[in-house]
């Protein structure tokens, strides 16, 4: 019986302190371990556990496995019956605590690595991205509008392609170091707004923008469906959204070098994403670039 299957994966203290933050947050082993403030050997042996039963899931990217627990399925309808024992836990409320620190610390990590190849930003992106225009893929797919907004905006490439189309421009980026080389650029001109900000904590109104753009920005992100939401949540009803990301791939350069966090996407993972998050996926489009990567253009509205 499957209550009894996961009944027994939760019947130890410890697995049970593992799905309390697996629930909220998806994390690498040494995250975990980090949290949890007990050996790899051991917190491998428990999510062996609770992913032989259904209840957490795993996904490994080159050298590294990501842990959270399951999407979908009998293994998540077991969990969300219980979430509410779980909350109110004093241990378990420290262990998501612990998580979140652990989340932020890894954020402003990220962050400063930004800031310190600000000054490389345009030279790292051209190695990359070789003979591919990407901003000429993203200006032909724009429509006219009042306000479009760049999420993740660096040093403002993107700025300049989207103020041909629309009468004010927003663009956001965590990156200080980012946004005083895009205020160099736009410090004259009125219909651009540079603001501060998280991709999930995006510094916009409700349905401000008429159009967003999210270009090389999810694999950088913990949860990128989030920042999804969070572009759905300032976007109008019939707004249309752009993302230009990386197809999934094994190239452990772009984590090491690159500040990548993800290794690419998966296409399908993608469009159950922006379906999740309200979107219908209009197009997409590959565009095959250096290092054996692809970037791909999805063209999505939001319902």
């Amino acid at each position: 019986m499957e209550i009894i299957k996961y009944c027994k994966a939760l019947a130890d203290e410890t697995r049970a302190r593992l799905v309390n933050v697996l629930l909220e947050y998806e994390l690498n082993v040494g995250e975990i371990v980090q949290v949890m403030e007990m050996g790899q050997s051991r917190i491998s042996r428990h999510l062996k556990i609770l992913a032989d039963s259904g209840l957490v899931n795993f996904r490994r990217e080159g050298l590294w496995a990501f842990y959270r627990v399951s999407d979908d399925g009998p293994g998540r309808d077991f969990l969300d019956g219980i979430t509410k024992l779980l909350e109110d836990e004093e241990e378990l409320k420290r262990d998501r605590n612990r998580a979140d620190k652990v989340i932020r610390e890894r954020t402003a990590a990220t962050r400063q690595f930004f800031d310190d190849i600000a000054p490389e930003w345009d030279r790292m992106t051209a190695e990359v991205l070789g003979d591919l225009d990407l901003g000429e893929e993203i200006r032909k797919r724009l429509p006219q509008c009042e306000c479009a907004a760049d999420i993740g905006c660096g040093p403002g490439d993107m700025l300049e392609i989207l103020a041909r189309s629309s009468n004010m421009v927003i663009g956001v980026d965590n990156s200080p170091k980012m946004l005083e080389l895009a205020e160099e650029r736009f410090s004259e001109d009125a219909n651009m707004s540079l603001r501060i900000g998280e991709t999930t904590h995006l510094p916009l109104r409700d349905l401000e923008a008429d159009c967003t753009v999210m270009s090389l920005v999810l694999h950088h992100l913990a949860r990128p469906i989030d920042a999804i939401r969070e572009a759905g949540r300032v976007l109008r009803t019939g707004g249309r959204l752009l993302v230009a990301e990386f197809d999934q791939h094994d190239n452990e350069i772009m984590r090491s070098e690159y500040g990548d966090r993800r290794l690419g996407i998966p296409q399908e993972k993608m469009h159950n994403w922006l379906g999740q998050t309200g979107f219908a996926v209009l197009a997409t489009k590959e565009f095959k670039v250096n290092k054996g990567l692809v970037v791909v253009m999805y063209e999505a509205e939001k319902l």
